[in-house]
């Protein structure tokens, strides 16, 4: 889509568009006020500008809208997939072993028992150990490290969606 497309979309049609990259709604009641934007480099300016407007709540609606990893079936399916590969979500990804995606389930579990919100990581070229190594260095972190963390993750996988849509 090009920048003309997205200025041009019905507002529910943008609405919905704005909410795939990011759940936050003053983030994306901000996107789309600022319609019509002159390039994707205004856009991305604009939602650099909504980040430091946002609040803890705001961030964790933004989290809530990310799937949770449940289960060791859907981590083997996440980084065994060879679809997931070609699409660039998970571009450094390769087949995990049996213990990293055990780890991987157990680490998420724990952090979101302690924290209260599911791990947030830009997970875009990075493998299943990666991922792992990630976790396992933030769950000794104080909450409020965390939240700050993880919407920081959270504004890199916006930026990229962002740049995706387009």
């Amino acid at each position: 889509m090009t920048i003309e497309t997205l200025n041009a979309l019905h507002h529910d049609e943008a609405e919905a568009r704005f909410r795939d990259c990011c759940a936050a709604k003053p983030w994306i009641q901000g996107m789309l006020d600022a319609r019509p934007y002159a390039s994707a480099e205004a856009l991305l300016a604009r939602s650099h500008e909504l980040w430091s407007e946002l609040t803890e709540q705001d961030w964790l609606d933004a989290f809530e809208a990310h799937p949770k990893i449940g289960d060791v079936d859907s981590l083997r399916a996440k980084y065994a997939s060879t679809k997931a590969l070609a699409s660039g979500e998970q571009a450094g990804a390769s087949t995990a072993s049996e213990d990293i995606l055990q780890r991987l389930k157990a680490g998420n579990d724990t952090y979101l028992a302690r924290f209260g919100f599911i791990f947030i990581v830009c997970a875009s070229g990075k493998s299943a150990s990666e991922m792992l190594e990630l976790l396992e260095a933030r769950l000794p972190n104080s909450r409020a490290e965390e939240l700050e963390n993880a919407a920081r993750e959270q504004a890199r996988i916006t930026e990229l969606r962002l740049e995706k849509l387009l």
